[in-house]
């Protein structure tokens, strides 16, 4: 019964990921970390997630247009973010981070209810986003990086800054599937270097969850082509994190 219930959930994660740049953990986690022990999760969502990210930059028959200088700025920030969050992997139970997931992904849901609140007079800018404070990437960057590699949902700080610089849609798909390419590989480096080799993935497990992830891009990707150029981009990523949310708490409280 555990292959085909990470199935769906990998599926939905990768398909969610795939129309609005992000969500294949904050779906997908909560649901591994019920049936799989913290450790090997984050490894196997490293992995699959990283999947997701190279078919949206590599197969669709575009050119990604991200913010690179951000993008850079996010990655490099979450170096030292990935290693504190290892401490945290290691320190709580499966219990513990799936609270300490929830709670971020709500506090999320608020700062960026404020914050759209605040700007909704001011329009998206064509492809130059608006200015954040000097400090808003460095922390969104830690913070991505210790979320990573503890509960392995790190795209809410990232979200909650990409879309206060009232980037288009297609650009912030784009910036995040970078940020989450680079996590991608800071995530495995900062479990070997701190030698948390329990994180390492189930190799017959990974091997039946991968064509899932093909399945879920493959469908997510025409959702997101009518997403980009519709209104309700936003309200679609809200419904994300409040489906995560739910998600989440249902697997602590069973």
């Amino acid at each position: 019964m555990i292959v085909p219930l990470l199935l769906v959930a990998v599926v939905a994660g990768a398909a969610l990921q795939s129309a609005t740049g992000f969500g294949f953990s904050l779906l997908s986690a909560p649901i591994l970390f019920a049936v799989v022990d913290p450790k090997p999760a984050i490894g196997l969502l490293a992995l699959l997630g990283m999947e997701v990210n190279l078919l949206t930059l590599l197969t669709e028959g575009r050119r990604p247009r991200p913010l690179a200088r951000e993008a850079a700025v996010l990655v490099g920030c979450a170096l030292p973010g990935a290693l504190a969050g290892v401490v945290v992997l290691r320190s709580l139970d499966a219990v513990a981070l799936q609270v300490l997931l929830s709670i971020g992904v709500v506090l999320t849901l608020g700062v960026r209810h404020r914050l759209a609140t605040r700007t909704a007079v001011v329009p998206v800018l064509h492809d130059g986003p608006r200015p954040r404070p000097v400090w808003s990437a460095p922390v969104a960057g830690f913070l991505s990086g210790a979320l990573s590699t503890s509960t392995s949902t790190s795209g809410p700080p990232l979200l909650l800054h990409l879309l206060g610089r009232g980037a288009r849609p297609s650009v912030v798909r784009d910036t995040l599937t970078v940020c989450f390419a680079g996590l991608g590989l800071i995530t495995p480096m900062a479990l070997l270097v701190t030698r948390t080799t329990e994180a390492i993935p189930d190799q017959g497990l990974a091997g039946a969850l991968v064509p899932a992830v093909v399945v879920g891009h493959l469908g997510g990707r025409r959702v997101f082509a009518r997403l980009a150029h519709g209104p309700h981009y936003e309200l679609v990523v809200t419904i994300v994190l409040l489906i995560s949310v739910a998600t989440g708490l249902v697997s602590v409280l069973a």
